[in-house]
């Protein structure tokens, strides 16, 4: 095919001409991009590199950072300051934004996660970097130095995954593309096309160490996925779960599935475990251009008018007639009308069911 031979960079140019500025779009893109290359090189030389391993500091979260989780942070912040373009960046690693003292007012803000799923790194299984643009709005009601749009609002979005293969997937409003490092040719070349997420699904993936801790709509949902045919959805389904959204999402774009990291009363003042700028938005972003959902449950995800830079938001996304599932478990919930628990040994098909 003829796609499979365009790289990132042309890509970009072919389809960049909505944006005020063009050139400028791509030039930050093309930052982001070798900021991602570079990360990748490191991670592919793991202990030889001498990055792995803890420090003794927390980032903002009070999350212990390790050492790639920093040094991705510093290559992030290098590669997008340094074409002044960005007047405002918001990471995950930092309390308060970083601004472009060189030019205040460049184009756009961006929003990263430098590292996704670090607790992998050392056991050499696959992580990420996510990262969204906005165009920049000073904001003048407040001492905030830039406003929170909503993710809807959102110019362009995706991520890099440092798996078998390095990938880089993107949306600029117009689709999810895939694009897969060639290492001969040290270029990201177009694999993967208008990315459809599958509407229906076998899989889920959600960490079931805290299963004690969900609200009721949740405990639904995986109860009758873990019944199988015998039980409400007549099939049966398997969990995934790798402890890094990057890879988890990624697999739901290429093949299906739900991803959830719901709210729960493990730490009842929280409203979710997962960042809402710079891992639910963009993440969301990339589903809904691939044909998915995103949700928190109550609300899409893309509509919610952020609170702060590090608003932690409950998150429900992929395949869309599971997502839709959920939701509307919710809103069973909210009216009063939670399910009750029937056995699957009493449902049709069952062994104590006559047959038809």
């Amino acid at each position: 095919m003829e796609t499979e031979k365009i790289d990132l960079s042309n890509f970009l140019l072919k389809n960049s001409t909505s944006y005020e500025d063009p050139k400028s779009f791509v030039e930050l893109m093309m930052g982001i991009i070798d900021a991602s290359n570079l990360i990748s090189t490191l991670i592919s030389n793991g202990e030889i590199g001498g990055v792995l391993g803890n420090l003794p500091t927390t980032n903002i979260q009070g999350e212990t950072q390790k050492k790639l989780d920093v040094l991705s942070n510093d290559i992030f912040i290098e590669a997008l300051l340094k074409n002044n373009l960005v007047s405002c960046l918001i990471s995950e690693e930092n309390e308060n934004p970083i601004t472009n003292e060189y030019n205040p007012s460049g184009p756009y803000t961006v929003f990263f996660d430098p590292l996704d799923g670090s607790s992998n790194i050392d056991v050499n299984v696959s992580v990420g970097s996510i990262f969204s643009i906005f165009k920049y709005k000073k904001n003048s009601d407040s001492n905030d130095i830039v406003t929170l749009d909503p993710g809807r609002e959102q110019i362009a979005a995706g991520y890099a995954l440092y798996g078998p293969s390095t990938m880089f997937v993107l949306s600029t409003g117009k689709g999810t593309h895939g694009f897969t490092f060639n290492s001969d040719s040290k270029k990201f070349i177009l694999t993967h096309p208008n990315i459809t997420v599958p509407i229906e699904t076998h899989e889920f993936s959600i960490n079931t160490s805290n299963e004690r801790f969900w609200n009721p709509p949740i405990s639904r949902y995986i109860k009758e996925c873990n019944d199988g045919e015998i039980g409400e959805r007549d099939k049966n389904f398997n969990m995934r779960w790798t402890g890094s959204m990057v890879a988890d999402v990624h697999r739901i774009l290429m093949r299906g599935g739900i991803f959830m990291y719901p709210k729960d009363s493990k730490v009842p003042e929280k409203a979710g475990r997962l960042r809402l700028m710079y891992e639910a938005n963009p993440m969301a972003f990339l589903m809904e251009q691939a044909r998915g959902a995103a949700s928190t449950g109550r609300e899409k995800l893309l509509d919610i008018i952020p609170e702060c830079f590090h608003q932690r938001i409950s998150v429900i996304m992929g395949s869309k007639e599971e997502v839709d599932r959920v939701i509307r478990y919710y809103a069973e919930h909210d009216d009063g009308k939670d399910f009750e628990y029937k056995s699957p040994l009493f449902k049709e098909r069952s062994l104590f069911q006559k047959s038809d």
